[in-house]
């Protein structure tokens, strides 16, 4: 295994996703790119999935051990922040390879004085050891640290949630999500292709969460033949729960606001008969996005009831009349804190102005949208985020403004936290060691 490879690349991914790149894009660039057998993919990802979710935490360690004020070149802060995540998270790798590794990686991309604050460093670590993350005074701070979370997300959680259930979502943003997908049911059932994948070698779980769901173990979903044939596609369990609340009947008009990738446009799209008329509008901002949209529905053989177009949601009185359609979707673009297992430099990137300028979008969009629903059709309004601020406060504020509308009761496949009180669907990542998403049904009354 040429481990010294997947840690040089692992540096140069780290150092592009500062600059901006997203860590899953830039991971399938770099793999797509190398040489790397399955092994060297997997301590790759995990050197840059393990860096990027303990960056705080290995932040405050790596501080520890640098002058006050002192700033780092990027990629020389990347290279101690690796070899410290290797230092404290892996077992198998001796600190003797990982410091060989870093200081030879200082002294090829640096000159002599780099090469020599390096192996201070990390030799410095190595004889006196890591601060005690348990003796920071401030609770607060000391929390931030512990889970590598900003302060004001800290905050923000605990007011809505409590110190408890906060504790147990950043306990768990730190795992390795669950790979899951969803049975195209326009072409097969949930039975055959479990029984598919398990002759294929796949360890199968019936998902807790989602009706079309299974959970996978053992290999890439994307290397199965039943992916291959559009018999299923990739999707997180409550990913799938926004078009279960929309209860589609096979010959609806549905509106999908904000569509692409085409995940849900998809799955919307297997419930529909186009021989009763069924058709899902599919938009998005951007032509390259709608191209992608209608690549997926045809490799999951639907493209028959999806019509992909480029259009701003906000500017629908371009194209529709009012009460064009049966059922909308509002998947809204969002601050996606939800997705922190899957993309954990969100965390870092997001501020609370970002998420009030969200809200600002995401309440034009479902304004503009409500108009074209029909009476007693039913707008689903859902997100990937577990703020507030883009959630509950979301529907609050349009449900002020809209009085024509009404909040009814999420309803989903397998009756997903079947106890609440409210009617709103608040998933959180511990809940179902899923993703978090919120979803909530407004019924349009006249």
């Amino acid at each position: 295994m040429t481990i010294d490879n997947a840690r040089s690349l692992a540096v140069e991914s780290l150092t592009r996703v500062a600059n901006g790149a997203y860590s899953n894009l830039q991971l399938d660039k770099t793999i797509a790119h190398s040489d790397l057998n399955d092994a060297d993919r997997r301590l790759l990802t995990n050197l840059v999935y393990g860096t990027i979710q303990h960056r705080l935490t290995l932040d405050y360690y790596l501080r520890s051990f640098v002058k006050p004020g002192e700033k780092l070149e990027p990629w020389v802060e990347n290279v101690l922040l690796v070899a410290l995540y290797q230092m404290l998270y892996l077992d198998r790798i001796p600190n003797r390879a990982i410091f060989n590794e870093a200081i030879q990686y200082a002294k090829d991309h640096g000159h002599e004085g780099i090469r020599r604050f390096v192996t201070g460093v990390l030799h410095a670590i190595d004889r006196e050891g890591v601060p005690d993350v348990a003796k920071i005074s401030d609770p607060l701070k000391r929390m931030s640290v512990t889970y590598s979370m900003p302060e004001w997300l800290v905050t923000r959680l605990i007011d809505q949630l409590g110190e408890d259930k906060t504790v147990s979502i950043l306990e768990t943003i730190n795992q390795p999500a669950a790979q899951s997908v969803r049975v195209n049911t326009a072409v097969t059932t949930k039975t055959e292709a479990k029984a598919e994948l398990e002759i294929a070698g796949f360890s199968v779980e019936e998902s807790q969460v989602a009706g079309a769901g299974l959970r996978l173990d053992g290999q890439p979903a994307s290397r199965s033949e039943l992916f291959n044939q559009g018999q299923m596609t990739i999707q997180d369990e409550s990913a799938m729960l926004p078009v279960e609340a929309l209860q589609i009947q096979p010959g609806d008009q549905v509106l999908d606001a904000c569509a692409a990738p085409g995940g849900k446009t998809t799955q919307i799209a297997a419930a529909l008969d186009p021989d009763q008329g069924g058709q899902v509008t599919a938009l998005d901002l951007h032509e390259k996005k709608v191209k992608l949209i209608a690549r997926n529905a045809a490799r999951l053989q639907v493209a028959d009831r999806v019509n992909a177009m480029a259009l701003d949601a906000r500017k629908v009185d371009q194209k529709f009349a009012n009460q064009t359609f049966d059922k909308i979707l509002v998947d809204a673009p969002c601050s996606g804190i939800g997705l922190i297992r899957r993309k954990p430099e969100i965390r870092y990137d997001k501020t609370p102005e970002d998420s009030q300028h969200l809200q600002t979008i995401q309440l034009a969009i479902l304004d503009a949208v409500s108009r074209k629903l029909k009476r007693n059709g039913l707008l689903v309004y859902s997100t990937c985020t577990i703020l507030d601020t883009e959630n509950a406060d979301v529907v609050a504020q349009f449900l002020a403004t809209h009085d024509n509308f009404e909040s009814v009761r999420v309803k989903t496949t397998l009756n997903v936290k079947g106890d609440r009180t409210t009617d709103t669907l608040a998933i959180y990542p511990d809940d179902f060691d899923t993703d978090g998403f919120f979803v909530s049904a407004l019924r349009r009354k006249n």
